[in-house]
């Protein structure tokens, strides 16, 4: 069943396209592809959500098929410039005078791109450590944490874990961030609050991150680590408009010199 809130759009979007045809003196059956596609581009993106509507009248007749296209993709408008992010990753890693979660959640931000939204989700159980490296698990997919990023994280983690008395019979969560009620993680206004007041808005910051890590990475393995859907990794590589040559090249030639000093069993 469809959101509250998204059925609320979808009305307010089907009333405004009922007054826009009473406004213009046009038929519901007598619409035209043309005239339709025209109101879509000289609208928003909520706009395209006619198409419910739509689908509903051409069920029953009142309509022809009308097609709206998917919502067209738009470049990030809020963007943090490369200097300002790694300036700000620098003082979260670095910075004793920070308090810890912001230190350490601004750091995931800063340098993976995870939406606030995950990071005050994060538990103890999806931080992991073996052969000397301690990795992070996001949406099944773990990856390396840089040595002062994953002491940050191990603080909270190793930390004793305390319930409140109402779920004291269940094992609950141990949240790497957690939040000022007991047994539930920070609040996503409250970190974003927290991180704001040290400069880092998190939309732009996000967005840099993002931007950045295709200058290293191929889109393959960026979905692989950060848990992106495919197409979502390479729309963030075509933003940034790089050419995988030369990490291609690198690749091959990490993978001849393994091949070349690996010892024969």
């Amino acid at each position: 069943m469809p959101y509250p809130s998204a059925l609320r759009t979808g009305v307010l979007v089907a009333l405004e396209f009922l007054t826009w045809l009473d406004e213009h003196d046009l038929d519901l059956g007598g619409l035209r592809q043309d005239r339709h596609g025209r109101r879509l581009d000289a609208g928003n993106t909520r706009t395209y959500a006619i198409r419910y509507f739509l689908s509903w009248t051409a069920g029953r007749g009142l309509t022809g098929q009308l097609t709206v296209p998917s919502v067209p993709r738009q470049q990030p408008s809020r963007l943090m410039d490369e200097d300002s992010r790694r300036q700000l990753l620098k003082q979260c890693l670095t910075d004793s005078t920070m308090a810890l979660d912001t230190r350490a959640a601004g750091a995931l931000i800063l340098l993976f791109g995870l939406h606030a939204s995950h990071v005050r989700h994060l538990t103890a159980t999806q931080l992991t450590h073996r052969d000397g490296n301690s990795y992070l698990t996001v949406d099944r997919h773990p990856f390396l944490l840089p040595p002062r990023l994953a002491r940050l994280l191990h603080q909270p983690a190793e930390a004793p874990h305390t319930r409140a008395a109402l779920t004291r019979t269940t094992r609950g969560e141990q949240w790497l961030f957690p939040g000022l009620l007991p047994g539930r993680p920070t609040s996503q206004s409250g970190l974003n609050s927290k991180l704001l007041a040290h400069g880092i808005d998190t939309r732009p910051a996000r967005n840099a991150a993002l931007v950045a890590l295709p200058g290293d990475l191929p889109p393959p393995v960026l979905a692989s680590i950060l848990g992106l859907h495919p197409n979502t990794a390479v729309r963030w590589t075509g933003f940034t408009k790089t050419s995988w040559a030369d990490y291609l090249a690198a690749r091959t030639a990490d993978l001849h010199w393994e091949r070349n000093t690996t010892p024969q069993k």
